[in-house]
């Protein structure tokens, strides 16, 4: 067998190697931050391609406060239902910990003690969590359909709702009691599809999706930035190193402010969806300068 030919083999083995997809119940391991794996630059690129992000459904990845935990959503083989899947790291070795039934997007509160679920939730116990509570019925309604809640550190609570045309909603504290929810302007209930929003803990950033004219083809991520004046700034698209003509959505950014985590879908018909992320920086790029 001549060196061109042994070359080729070792080549081919390499890359096969790489391209590893693993089963539902089979992870590698995984050590370091991230699970292990490279961070992106300024352009997104796939989470943890053949592991996390492979053939199939895999949804809203995000990582948890402290950055020890990390959850995404799948559907597919075994998993009749979408399923969230969590890893946790122990002695800087990421390992399966937990698995359960969707029950509404997760979105960490910034203290890391509450899982918020749609209109539910559940808090820290220990090593574990709590059973899925709700949050009451000014949110826990027939009429609404909440996707994904999100919170700030103040205690604001944004969130979707595809029963009521896709709007997005906003509740805040005040006095420490709870306010009904409004309606946000137009600025952000713009377009089809309007879904999904991410606020920043310190509330000076709001990310979603939504189907837009001037867009790159299917959903897209915007942002807005928190003005002076408390109001929310024009809606941004966060352009083609963040957006494809595919479908992109599901925006949350790590807790430790450092990356993007978004999902994309691979066909037309999202049979295939991968998690992507992307450097944070995009956010103070993207930044309207005074």
């Amino acid at each position: 067998m001549n060196r061109i030919v042994i070359s080729n083999i070792l080549l081919f083995c390499v890359l096969s190697m790489s391209h590893k997809t693993y089963s539902q119940d089979e992870y590698p391991v995984m050590e370091g931050p991230y699970l292990g794996q490279k961070p992106p630059g300024m352009m997104a690129e796939p989470f943890a391609p053949g592991i996390i992000s492979r053939q199939g459904w895999e949804l809203e990845g995000v990582f948890a406060p402290g950055m020890k935990e990390f959850y995404f959503t799948t559907k597919g083989g075994k998993y009749k239902h979408p399923t969230v899947i969590g890893f946790r790291q122990q002695n800087n070795v990421w390992k399966k910990y937990i698995e359960f039934m969707r029950r509404g997007e997760i979105v960490f509160a910034p203290s890391g003690t509450r899982m918020h679920m749609a209109e539910g939730y559940r808090e820290r116990m220990g090593d574990g969590w709590t059973e899925r509570r709700s949050l009451g019925p000014m949110f826990d309604r027939d009429d609404w359909g909440i996707m994904r809640l999100s919170a700030s550190a103040k205690g604001t609570y944004v969130f979707d709702d595809y029963k009521s045309n896709d709007v997005i909603r906003i509740s805040t504290l005040k006095g420490g009691k709870r306010q009904a929810p409004k309606l946000m302007g137009s600025i952000i209930n713009t377009g089809k599809w309007t879904a999904h929003p991410f606020i920043a803990p310190d509330e000076s950033y709001l990310i979603w999706d939504s189907e837009r004219e001037g867009g790159y083809g299917d959903s897209d991520l915007y942002i807005s930035y928190r003005q002076k004046d408390g109001s929310w700034g024009p809606a941004i698209n966060m352009g083609d190193n963040v957006n494809s003509d595919k479908w992109d959505a599901y925006a949350s950014v790590t807790p430790d402010g450092k990356y993007i985590l978004f999902n994309r879908g691979m066909d037309d018909d999202n049979n295939n969806v991968d998690i992507y992320w992307v450097n944070a920086n995009i956010i103070e790029n993207l930044r309207p300068k005074l």
